[in-house]
C-alpha cells in the first residue's frame, strides 16, 4: 500500500491525472465503494481531499462510514467527465485518523474549497479517514463511445515506476 504521497514519487503522471480528475468539478468528487457486512458492495458519492501528500475524507456517520471501520477495504472512482471518459480509480485499504492537528487542516481546505465562510453543519461528527492505495487505474479516451481507450495501471506491489 502507498499514500498518495508515495505513488506521486513513483508514478507523478498518474497523481497529477487523479487529482484533475478527482477535482474536475472544483472540489473533490468521487464514488466510494465499500463491502458491507454480509460481503455485498455498497456504493456512495463522497467528497476526497487531498492534503499534503495523503488522499482523505470526511464521512457521514452511517453504512459507508461503518464497512470502512469494520472492514477498511476500498474502490474509489471519479465522477464521469462531460467531454469523455476518462477515469481515475483507485483501491485499497481506509483507515480512520483521530491527530487533531492533521484533522483541523482538512476541515480548513474542505471549507476553503467551497469557498465557505463557516464550518458546515455536523463536520465535527464526520470521522476522518486516510486512503492507502494498492491499484490505481487512469483511463484517457479521446471522447465518448473511444473504441480504443487507454489504460495505465500501477499495482503499488510492483517494484517498477509506472
Amino acid at each position: 500500500m502507498l499514500s498518495w504521497g508515495q505513488l506521486e514519487e513513483r508514478g507523478p503522471g498518474l497523481t497529477h491525472a487523479g487529482k484533475e480528475l478527482l477535482y474536475q468539478w472544483g472540489v473533490g468528487l468521487a464514488f466510494l465503494s465499500t463491502t458491507r457486512q454480509d460481503g455485498g458492495p455498497r456504493v456512495h458519492p463522497m467528497c476526497p481531499i487531498i492534503v499534503h501528500d495523503l488522499l482523505v475524507g470526511l464521512i457521514v456517520p452511517g453504512p459507508k462510514m461503518y464497512d470502512l471501520i469494520r472492514d477498511g477495504r476500498y474502490a474509489m472512482h471519479s465522477f464521469p467527465a462531460e467531454q469523455n471518459e476518462d477515469a481515475f480509480y483507485i483501491t485499497g485499504r481506509a483507515m480512520e485518523l483521530h491527530e487533531l492537528d492533521f484533522r483541523q487542516r482538512v476541515e480548513v481546505q474542505f471549507i476553503s474549497e467551497r469557498s465557505l465562510s463557516e464550518h458546515p453543519p455536523g463536520i465535527h461528527e464526520q470521522p476522518l479517514f486516510r486512503f492507502d492505495i494498492e491499484v490505481c487505474l487512469h483511463t484517457t479516451t479521446t471522447g465518448h463511445g473511444d473504441p480504443f481507450p487507454q489504460h495505465a495501471v500501477y499495482r503499488c506491489t510492483d517494484a517498477s515506476t509506472p
